[in-house]
C-alpha cells in the first residue's frame, strides 16, 4: 500500500451495479476518497477486483491426479482420494502449492477468496503463511479444530459431518462464520443446513425452488461453481445450479471454483462458462463473480470510502478495443493477458 495519493483514470465500472463511467479516481492510503466524472479518460477500462467465493486451495497438491470418479470418492471426507493425499503431503509443500495458486489468482485480477481450508489449525496457519506478504484477503473456513482460528468453520455437508444446532451457536457466539456445502448431489441435506443459521450455502445445484425462496428472505449468500458441478458429473443442464431462478427469487448469488483439483481458480473462465451454458446476463455473473468479497467485511465494488481493490484493462493492446459493450467483452472472452495493471491493498 502506497502512502502517496494515487491517481487513475479510464472508464469504469462503478458502484454494485456497474455502471460504466469516464472518471478519475483517487486513492489514499489505500483507499478510494474520490471518483470524479471528466469528460476526456485514456482508453482504459478499470475493474472491480474478483472474490473467488468458493475455493479449496490445499487441493493443488493433488492437481489433475485423477481424470474420474464420483463426488464421494474424490472429495467426500475423511477418506476421499484428496483427503489421503493432503495428510500425505508434506507442510512446506502444502504452503509452496497454496502460494502458487495464490499467485496465479492475483495476477489474474483476483484480491481474495472464501476457501475450505482442511488440516486443523495447522492447515489454516499453512494458508496464512501462504498468503504471506501478498495483497490478497482470504476468508478462511477452518475444518478440523481449525475453525476455531480461522475466520469461521466450513462444513462438508450436514449429511457427512454431524452439526448440532449447539455446535453452530457456539461458533456464531464467537463471532465466525459458518459456511456449509448443500444441494451439491441432490436438495436432501438443504434443509439441514438452513437450520443451522449459515452465513454462506455452497453450491445449491439441486436445491429446491421453496428452498431457494428461504435463502433469499433470509438473505444467505449462495455460492455457486457450475464449471465443477459439471466437471464432478452432479450437473449436466442450465437447469443445474438454477441461475436464473436464483435471480429470480432475489437470491444474492457469488461465483466461485471449488477444488483446485479439477478446475483452475480462474474467474475470466467461470463467467465465461456460465455465460455461454446459463445464459445469464453479463452484469449478473460480473456481479457474481466481485460480490463475495463483502464476506470480508468490506466490498471491491467501486465506491468512495472502500479500500481499492480494481485491477486495469488497456485496450489499445487488444481486441477489445473494437467492443461496442465491453462489460459483455470482459465475461464472455477476457482473460488473464488483458490485465494492465493490479492495484489490490489489503
Amino acid at each position: 500500500m502506497t502512502n502517496s495519493p494515487l491517481v487513475i483514470s479510464g472508464q469504469a465500472f462503478t458502484g454494485e451495479d456497474l455502471a460504466l463511467q469516464s472518471v478519475e479516481i483517487v486513492i489514499e492510503r489505500g483507499i478510494i476518497t474520490a471518483i470524479e466524472e471528466i469528460p476526456k479518460v485514456p482508453y482504459t477500462l478499470i475493474c472491480p477486483a474478483f472474490f473467488n467465493a468458493h475455493t479449496h486451495l490445499g487441493d493443488t497438491i493433488a492437481m489433475d491426479c485423477c481424470p474420474s470418479g464420483d463426488l464421494e470418492e474424490m472429495v467426500t471426507p475423511p477418506n476421499g482420494l484428496k483427503h489421503r493425499m493432503l495428510a500425505a503431503a508434506s507442510h512446506q509443500d502444502l504452503i509452496r502449492a497454496m502460494r502458487s495458486t495464490i499467485q496465479g489468482m492475483h495476477a489474474g485480477g483476483t484480491a481474495g477468496c472464501a476457501d475450505f481450508r482442511e488440516g486443523g489449525a495447522a492447515g489454516v496457519s499453512a494458508l496464512r503463511k501462504a498468503t504471506g506478504e501478498l495483497s490478497f484477503r482470504p476468508v478462511i473456513f477452518g475444518r478440523d479444530g481449525g475453525e476455531h482460528v480461522a475466520d469461521g468453520w466450513g462444513i462438508s455437508s450436514a449429511r457427512d459431518t454431524p452439526v448440532t444446532d449447539a455446535m453452530a451457536a457456539e461458533i456464531h457466539g464467537a463471532g465466525k462464520k459458518i459456511a456449509i456445502h448443500a444441494g451439491e448431489k441432490d436438495a436432501s441435506d438443504v434443509d439441514d443446513a438452513l437450520a443451522l443459521d449459515p452465513d454462506l450455502l455452497i453450491h445449491c445445484t439441486h436445491a429446491t425452488k421453496k428452498q431457494l425462496r428461504i435463502c433469499a428472505e433470509r438473505q444467505i449468500p449462495i455460492a455457486v461453481c457450475p464449471r465443477s458441478n459439471w466437471m464432478m458429473g452432479v450437473s449436466s443442464s442450465a437447469r443445474h445450479p438454477p441461475l436464473q431462478l436464483m435471480k429470480d427469487l432475489g437470491c444474492t448469488v457469488l461465483l466461485g471454483t471449488d477444488n483446485v483439483m479439477f478446475v483452475q481458480p480462474d474467474m475470466f473462465s467461470e463467467m465465461a462458462f456460465s455465460s455461454v451454458v446459463y445464459r445469464m446476463d453479463p452484469d449478473f455473473l460480473f456481479r457474481a463473480a466481485v460480490k463475495g468479497s463483502e464476506l470480508t467485511g468490506a466490498s471491491f465494488f467501486i465506491q468512495k470510502g472502500e479500500r481499492a481493490n480494481l485491477f486495469t484493462i488497456d485496450q489499445e493492446k487488444s481486441s477489445l478495443q473494437f467492443s461496442r459493450n465491453p462489460l459483455t467483452s470482459i465475461v464472455k472472452r477476457s482473460s488473464v493477458s488483458h490485465i494492465s495493471n493490479n492495484i489490490f491493498n489489503w
